[in-house]
């Protein structure tokens, strides 16, 4: 099913970090992304998260796979490390508004500090950050800073708790700390740079992991501070292995090139992720336009989807 230009309402993406080869479980979120985005006349776009550690000639490898089992994106591929002054830009306007600080504190620090004295789950640390920082005099900064330790910049958030509409979730509500803008190596922060990325290539659909539903509050928050506007949000289950942890490339042959060498193609790859989805019948072989027909958001599993290697 193809739609007119004319009428495309916004875009959704798929951002992957070029770290190494997509597995089986990247794979199904990318098709899952195309198919919400192509059902509802969206452009499909494709950007890569290169802000963190990149593997030379991932991207072009995922890109590869992305194409090999049918799924088309509009445009460019953008890069996050080509977009440092939009980051920069969004980081004044919140310090112009009095809504960031230096932060100097170090993981173990945070991690001590919010789970003491009982480092366990009953302490309520949910990984968000104390605020240890938060009201340093300006002596006290200038006392850090003559140390030579390097600080991150923080958002000063105003509230504790944000709500979203998950379409999958439904109403989710989660916890807002002072998450981190600019890291210590004076790198845009992942939460920083996806929000304004999204708002930057007109993105109004954000189709991902569900392991990223807790960090949705967060960034709708920030984006509502930077008055960008709201994206609907699908968080999808993620793959397991059959241990119930999340699927990596330890855990066997779960990227293209791996199943290649055990013989499996990426259409016959492309029909297990569709059944994994009720989409397909087992070994049936489709193809990404031919699912769009099939396709219904309310009807997608809700469960992690237990990947075994020796049924790829």
């Amino acid at each position: 099913m193809t739609i007119p230009a004319s009428l495309w309402i916004g875009a959704g993406r798929f951002a992957p970090s070029p770290s190494g080869d997509l597995h089986v479980g990247n794979l199904r979120t990318a098709l899952l992304a195309w198919l919400f985005a192509r059902s509802a006349g969206r452009t499909f776009l494709v950007r890569m998260e290169d802000l963190d550690r990149v593997a030379p000639g991932a991207d072009e490898a995922q890109l590869t796979d992305l194409a090999a089992i049918g799924l088309d994106w509009d445009g460019p591929v953008r890069y996050q490390s080509e977009r440092t002054r939009l980051y920069q830009s969004a980081i004044a306007r919140l310090s112009a508004h009095g809504l960031t600080y230096e932060c100097f504190c170090t993981r173990r620090e945070i991690r001590e500090a919010a789970s003491a004295p009982h480092p366990d789950p009953a302490s309520g640390f949910d990984g968000s950050y104390p605020g240890t920082c938060r009201k340093l005099s300006d002596t006290e900064i200038a006392g850090r800073r003559a140390t030579g330790r390097p600080s991150a910049l923080r958002l000063r958030a105003q509230v504790d708790h944000w709500t979203i509409r998950d379409e999958l979730a439904g109403a989710v509500t989660g916890r807002v700390d002072d998450v981190v803008l600019r890291r210590n190596d004076g790198v845009a922060a992942y939460n920083l740079a996806v929000v304004v990325d999204d708002a930057a290539q007109g993105i109004d659909q954000v189709v991902r992991g569900d392991d990223l539903l807790s960090a949705a509050p967060r960034q709708a928050y920030l984006a509502s501070l930077l008055e960008l506007a709201p994206v609907r949000y699908a968080h999808v289950p993620l793959a397991l292995n059959l241990a119930g942890q999340r699927l990596a490339k330890r855990d066997g042959a779960v990227t293209l090139a791996d199943l290649r060498d055990h013989g499996r193609t990426p259409e016959t790859v492309l029909g297990h992720l569709a059944a994994s989805l009720g989409l397909a019948q087992p070994g049936e072989i489709v193809t990404p336009g031919g699912l769009l027909a099939r396709f219904d958001p309310r009807l997608l599993p809700r469960g992690p989807w237990l990947v075994d290697p020796a049924d790829l």
